[in-house]
């Protein structure tokens, strides 16, 4: 079967090195991809909202199996585009994908679940939600934008006058474009985030093993938020039994709601957990997997991938057997272009991919990458790389990947060094 990949980042690059080791594969196509798909599989030079193009190259192609990897396409309806043409695509459509595209959606799933989330205000006008600040709403609280902002539309404030300019930078400066024609105040969660993925086609969960992101951009979690400076998986802070409680009481109330809604979800449930004091609550539903989650995931998913994701497509995820996972755990730490999340350069030529290669039980994915006129692999993003590695402990992981960067250079490469430090605390 041909497979194609639609997406530029870490996470794509993961999934089409995952696809390629089905048995059943023949090609996998990733478009646009980055210089490392480029090497495992065959790159498009399609945009990822490009339907048509994207829909004519599925089918001169024979492309039995889409894969959609990033958010914008999700909430821009290529999966309404692609099932109108009668091809087979893995991802929630249109209206499902509001889950991701719009907080202030989100929300009104979770209250019609009933499952555990922070209390929270929705306005339309800046004025309105600096009235609500200066009224006296008690401190500190989350300013966020409805829309997709690339992980960067949540400011975590402590201080009323920093919740002031985050409405302000939000919904006056509109920092986040159209993402902030509608925003959120909502109060501050306290206790340690995790990620909790489950794929459904929208009757049977198969709920995946828990993982750690680190969305800010300095170590001890200091700093603006990023898409993501690593994870790393299993997570301690969500056992077994925790599992088991947000199968039950965060994905089944969420995909009957959705089902209610008349959104029925197929594809890729990512739960942002906030573990508070209370237990479990959902700070956010993302529409696809994580990144960078997938990767760590999937360098422990042993299950073919393709069995999983045709099934969903199916509805027929009943059939599937138990995901069969290797027990090491696995790290994944992101190297960055200096000046991310912010104004960064791109161009920089990276040195030494080919000896951290060698290394044992790592796997380099690129996500910000392409290559220049003279063949040279270079930075072509904020995210540029995620050094992934297992290890039969947490530390042993940590060790390999950040052994495994020391043999990176380019000007202007870092990285946090704390990467899966709360699971070995």
């Amino acid at each position: 079967m041909n497979i194609l990949i639609i997406g530029s980042g870490g996470r794509e690059h993961a999934l089409a090195w995952k696809l390629k080791q089905s048995s059943r594969v023949t090609r996998v196509f990733v478009a646009p991809g980055n210089a490392g798909t480029a090497i495992g599989a065959e790159n498009v030079p399609i945009r990822e909202t490009d339907f048509p193009a994207l829909i004519r190259f599925a089918k001169d192609n024979r492309v039995g199996l889409t894969v959609v990897g990033p958010e914008v396409p999700l909430v821009a309806g290529i999966v309404d585009a692609f099932e109108a043409e009668k091809l087979r695509i893995f991802g929630p459509n249109k209206a499902a994908a509001q889950l991701e595209g719009s907080k202030v959606f989100c929300k009104d799933i979770l209250h019609k679940g009933n499952v555990p989330t922070a209390i929270h205000k929705v306005f339309y006008d800046a004025d309105s939600a600096v009235a609500y600040l200066r009224g006296g709403h008690d401190m500190p609280v989350v300013v966020k934008a409805d829309g997709l902002a690339a992980g960067k539309g949540v400011i975590v404030c402590d201080t009323r006058d920093e919740a002031v300019s985050a409405v302000n930078r939000i919904a006056r400066e509109r920092e986040f474009g159209a993402a902030g024609d509608r925003l959120m105040i909502e109060e501050r969660l306290h206790g340690q985030e995790a990620s909790v993925l489950a794929i459904t086609d929208g009757e049977t969960i198969v709920t995946l093993q828990p993982a750690q992101d680190h969305k800010a951009a300095c170590d001890g979690d200091k700093g603006p938020n990023t898409g993501g400076m690593g994870a790393y998986s299993p997570a301690h802070i969500v056992d077994d039994r925790k599992l088991h409680w947000i199968e039950e009481h965060v994905f089944v109330p969420t995909v009957h709601a959705l089902n209610r809604n008349d959104t029925p979800f197929k594809g890729v449930l990512y739960a942002g957990l906030m573990m508070t004091a209370q237990g479990p609550k959902v700070l956010e539903y993302n529409a696809r997997f994580g990144d960078p989650e997938c990767q760590p995931l999937l360098m422990r998913l042993k299950t073919d991938l393709l069995d999983v994701l045709e099934l969903t497509v199916e509805g027929r995820l009943y059939h599937l057997d138990s995901l069969k996972w290797d027990a090491r755990p696995a790290v994944c730490v992101v190297m960055a272009s200096e000046g991310y999340p912010g104004v960064y350069e791109k161009g920089k030529v990276i040195s030494g991919l080919d000896e951290a290669a060698k290394h044992e039980n790592v796997k380099v994915f690129h996500a910000g990458t392409s290559t220049n006129d003279n063949g040279e692999i270079v930075t072509n993003g904020g995210r540029v790389l995620g050094v992934t590695a297992l290890g039969d402990t947490i530390s042993d992981a940590k060790n390999a990947a950040y052994a495994a960067i020391q043999e990176i250079q380019w000007d202007g490469a870092w990285y946090r060094s704390d990467i899966s430090d709360k699971a070995v605390r």
